[in-house]
């Protein structure tokens, strides 16, 4: 956490214009962590998860907001999916508080069975839902570091329209 995942995303996504997804955010009061927002990239945005919301669906001391999740994260992944003009689709992040949802699950693996191009994040620490997507999905996995995190977003770029 807190390595520049989410900022090389957004820095990639500033680029170009045929990505659809979402991506997340800390919110933040001062520099007390009290949650996360989720974002797709049209703006539209939502909580994913807070200190505030009662869940049964807990990371932490944070509550998971579901519904959130599935209205802007899941529909953002399936619309990308269904429109021609989406040819990369962003996913930020598959982590713990995301894979509560069966739903988030079915669009992750929908995304990356399609000829779409998925540029996704994921955290270090294993997760068994990762670690298979790993061995039934050709993925490349790039390790953010504080050394590599400026040059990364030009890199990523580079290789994602190389591709296209």
């Amino acid at each position: 956490p807190g390595i520049g995942k989410t900022t090389v995303i957004k820095r990639i996504v500033t680029k170009i214009r045929f990505a659809g997804g979402f991506y997340t955010e800390e919110i933040r009061e001062g520099s007390v962590r009290k949650g996360f927002k989720i974002i797709n990239l049209e703006g539209k945005e939502g909580i994913l998860a807070s200190k505030e919301i009662a869940s049964r669906y807990r990371v932490g001391k944070y509550g998971v907001n579901i519904s959130d999740l599935e209205q802007i994260g899941v529909k953002s992944i399936l619309d990308a999916l269904k429109n021609n003009e989406k040819r990369l689709i962003v996913i930020d992040e598959i982590g713990k508080m995301e894979l509560f949802s069966v739903r988030f699950q079915d669009a992750v693996i929908k995304a990356l069975e399609s000829k779409k191009k998925v540029l996704g994040t994921i955290p270090v620490k294993t997760i068994p839902f990762i670690e298979r997507i790993k061995v039934k999905t050709p993925v490349d996995i790039i390790l953010v570091t504080i050394q590599n995190r400026d040059s990364l977003p030009d890199e990523i770029l580079s290789r994602i329209l190389s591709q296209s």
